[in-house]
């Protein structure tokens, strides 16, 4: 062994790739100085009475494993912006600027460019520019063919419009509005389910995947996607035409969807006290992070529906209740918090947004999130 090449690294082909990549990625927003390819990304300071910058960071998790075993990379890279995009919007900022970060055992680049032109198109529907990244090649730590994309986010707002959670009220009013699905959490737990019942089925995880399930479709006389209990502007939550047949693939692979124009309807048409993105830790552990210490909410179980998908998983991986809401959304993947005087009007800006019930006081030694 002689060179970094016959070691696992092929840094011509990397350095081949992003050239391509420079070429393809356009800036997106008139702030940004230069272009791809420098040590650092270079975005004008955003001017205004005093903007308080907002800064997240996320993975996608498992589900980049189902991605590449049914050849969907493209979900990964809209996902990766989506779920940054809706943890500024938690805050109240508007997103300026990403960055992404691909380490993979050996780049392939087919792979990295549908992942990345992926990225670019999420950013720039976002209003948000690509401003660099960083790609990595380590065999050895990762399995062969396996990938992992981080992505990076900041954001501004004027201090003014900072979503304090500080602000919210007992009495005040939860308005959920609907997931695409699993967005990105809970994978790990989906993915044994499926090889379970891949087991009992006597099929591989792919067959079982492709395989439609009438068990996934909506029932007849339920709302179109985006219009009730689904989700909006995206694929559902196993949920198609009344009576269609979903597979598990494609109720698995919905993207996770972006809340932006949502967010932005809510905040014009009434006031936000604050917002909670339903990601890891369900809603036990995400609904008290938009809550000051000493109050938490009681949800109304009959406010929505929850989609088939979370059903039909349960159900297969004997998963308790408490378990499916403390790993998954279970259908709603934003939450406002709104005085109860403009409750009617928040509801009213997003279409599929519910009433979910209302801010009140703790109960000390029991959970925040009740159910009734």
């Amino acid at each position: 062994m002689t060179s970094y090449r016959e070691a696992g690294v092929d840094t011509a082909l990397k350095a081949a790739t992003l050239a391509r990549l420079r070429e393809r990625v356009r800036p997106g927003r008139p702030e940004v100085l230069g272009g791809i390819g420098g040590f650092g990304g270079l975005f004008r300071a955003p001017t205004g009475k005093d903007l308080v910058l907002v800064a997240t960071t996320d993975g996608v998790g498992t589900k980049t494993e189902l991605a590449r075993l049914l050849d969907r990379y493209e979900v990964i890279g809209a996902d990766v912006v989506h779920q940054s995009v809706n943890d500024a919007l938690a805050v109240g900022a508007e997103p300026l600027f990403f960055l992404d970060y691909f380490a993979t055992s050996h780049l392939d680049p087919a792979i990295f460019d549908r992942v990345v032109d992926a990225v670019a198109a999420a950013c720039d529907a976002s209003g948000c520019a690509l401003l660099g990244g960083e790609t990595a090649e380590m065999p050895g730590v990762f399995a062969e063919g396996a990938f992992d994309v981080v992505g990076f986010l900041v954001g501004a707002v004027e201090r003014e419009r900072l979503l304090d959670p500080a602000s919210a009220r007992e009495g005040d009013v939860l308005v959920g509005i609907p997931s695409s699905g699993l967005h990105t959490n809970g994978y790990t737990l989906a993915r044994a389910i499926v090889a379970r019942l891949a087991r009992r089925e006597g099929h591989s995880v792919e067959e079982t995947l492709r395989a439609p399930r009438a068990a996934l479709a909506a029932p007849t006389g339920a709302p179109a996607a985006g219009t009730g209990s689904a989700s909006a502007g995206s694929a559902s939550a196993g949920i198609a035409s009344a009576g269609e047949s979903v597979s598990l693939a494609d109720a698995l692979l919905a993207p996770h969807r972006s809340y932006l124009v949502e967010v932005r309807a809510l905040r014009a048409a009434a006031e936000v006290r604050a917002i909670a993105h339903l990601t890891g830790g369900g809603w036990e552990g995400n609904l008290p992070r938009a809550l000051p210490d000493g109050l938490g909410v009681a949800v109304r179980r009959g406010a929505w529906t929850v989609p088939p998908l979370f059903t039909f998983l349960g159900d297969e991986g004997g998963v308790a209740e408490a378990e499916r809401y403390g790993t998954w959304n279970m259908g709603i993947g934003l939450v406002a918090v709104v005085p109860p005087l403009t409750a009617d009007a928040a509801i009213a800006a997003v279409a599929g947004a519910v009433r979910l019930g209302t801010v009140e006081r703790a109960r000390p030694g029991e959970p925040r999130v009740r159910f009734v």
